[in-house]
């Protein structure tokens, strides 16, 4: 009789522990983010997109954004570090903006294919952060700079090879305002 206890005591442990270990898999999975939570520039849409700047995305003048007036800034695999050679990019942007004081500019930043899209988002967001610091430094007031962060999930290039992989490692300077 107490061999029974033991056993029938064993046995509901085991069955509880059992229940709550398949519960663990009954928890909901986070859905995927659309294109305005991911921060599509033309609706702009505030939530964890809006990195660095003073104002929400949503208030900045997108109606009149201008593209590839600049090159974009390229960065290594995994890197958010701009190179010498990426950075003599910068000052063109930086003259631009001091010569324009109504305008603001929305710097995106992007990932290649590889990699988790979380990973890549907050990649892309220290790309566009490393890029905003740097025209900091050139005298860019801050408050007219805003970064958004794309990550993989809008690669400038749809390849799946080296050189697309290449293109997308970057940042995008768009101009906005009147």
């Amino acid at each position: 009789m107490k061999v029974l206890r033991l056993t029938r005591a064993t046995f509901v442990a085991l069955t509880t522990a059992a229940v709550l270990m398949a519960c663990q898999g009954c928890k909901s999975k986070p859905k995927p983010k659309s294109d305005a939570e991911l921060g599509n520039v033309l609706g702009m849409q505030g939530g964890d997109i809006n990195m660095g700047s003073a104002r929400p995305l949503g208030e900045l003048d997108m109606a009149n954004q201008q593209r590839g007036m600049f090159s974009p800034v390229f960065f290594a695999l995994d890197s958010a570090k701009i190179s010498a050679s990426e950075a003599a990019k910068l000052p063109a942007v930086a003259q631009y903006m001091k010569a324009n004081p109504n305008k603001t500019l929305v710097i995106e930043g992007y990932c290649d294919e590889r990699g988790t899209a979380e990973y890549n988002r907050a990649l892309g967001e220290r790309r566009a952060q490393t890029a905003r610091e740097a025209l900091v430094k050139l005298d860019v007031p801050a408050s007219r700079i805003t970064t958004v962060s794309f990550g993989k999930d809008k690669p400038i290039d749809s390849g799946h090879d080296e050189a697309a992989w290449a293109k997308n490692r970057c940042c995008e300077f768009v101009i906005a305002g009147p």
